[in-house]
């Protein structure tokens, strides 16, 4: 069966549909975004998949229909939905949320399929599922996220301390050091910068690398880049607060420094795809 440019159209439609349906999640993730730290990369997400969809944008194929795909799709989406609503979700509202803009990616994944085909999917599929970046975890996963942020901080503050020669003991995330203690706490353990990191290292290795394994070793090694920015801000303002200045342990550099550790973080995920991507060229010349 062959794509009618009538299912463009209808598909336009059930994406305008989408905003009505999923208007009180929408405005809740929004909401989450600009009011939680934890969610602040939230709002990254939509302009940067269009962005990817306007940077690889090309010819697909027009033969043949993703009609019945999309159905299933769409389907899926609006169970999704109604469980948001009606299920009982008894471990609290945040999964709903979550089920609920889970179920919007799949409807405009569906909206995207049944516009352009199946061909489309296989196009823009990183593209696609890119969106899911925009689902927001439930706070007990997110808690997770930062207890490992919070320990594995903590681990490689205390390995930099010993290397710059300060004794250092640590109890869970909890650093002493001569005359000073240090407690990573939740709000130390640089949860959006992190996240921030993920998005953006996804984001950089779809863009400059071609093979799947190397995309994925990319965005992999960002776990241990952001646990090592972490520790290396907790090192610095620590050497920087016990050799230096007191001051530093509370100044400007331990309120608003994030972004310089981050910017450290970015510029090695940067060299590592720079070297897969030389690695890539190397290989398609031989």
């Amino acid at each position: 069966m062959t794509k009618s440019p009538g299912d463009l159209v209808v598909a336009l439609l059930l994406g305008a549909l989408s905003v009505i349906l999923w208007f009180q999640p929408l405005a809740e993730t929004w909401t989450l975004a600009f009011t939680n730290e934890r969610y602040t990369h939230l709002l990254l997400i939509l302009p940067i998949a269009l962005a990817l969809i306007g940077y690889s944008v090309q010819r697909t194929e027009s033969g043949w229909t993703g009609r019945a795909q999309a159905v299933v799709l769409l389907l899926v989406a609006l169970l999704l939905w109604a469980f948001s609503r009606w299920g009982n979700l008894a471990l609290g509202t945040d999964y709903r949320l979550t089920v609920a803009m889970a179920g919007l990616v799949v409807w405009w994944i569906g909206c995207f399929v049944l516009g352009l085909g199946k061909s489309a999917w296989q196009v823009y599929r990183f593209q696609l599922l890119f969106l899911l970046w925009i689902v927001p975890l439930p706070s007990v996963v997110v808690d997770e996220i930062v207890r490992g942020l919070q320990h594995g901080s903590a681990v490689t503050a205390q390995l930099l301390f010993e290397i710059v020669g300060t004794p250092t003991t640590r109890e869970g995330s909890s650093l002493f050091l001569p005359g000073l203690e240090l407690d990573v706490g939740a709000e130390c353990s640089s949860i959006r910068s992190s996240m921030m990191l993920f998005v953006t290292t996804t984001l950089l290795a779809f863009v400059f690398l071609r093979t799947r394994w190397r995309r994925w070793l990319t965005v992999l090694l960002a776990v241990p880049i952001a646990i090592a920015k972490n520790g290396v801000r907790i090192a610095t303002i620590g050497t920087l607060g016990t050799r230096v200045d007191p001051s530093y342990l509370t100044g400007r550099l331990h309120r608003e420094g994030g972004i310089v550790f981050l910017s450290l973080a970015l510029a090695a995920v940067c060299g590592i795809v720079w070297i897969l991507r030389r690695k890539e060229d190397s290989a398609n010349t031989l």
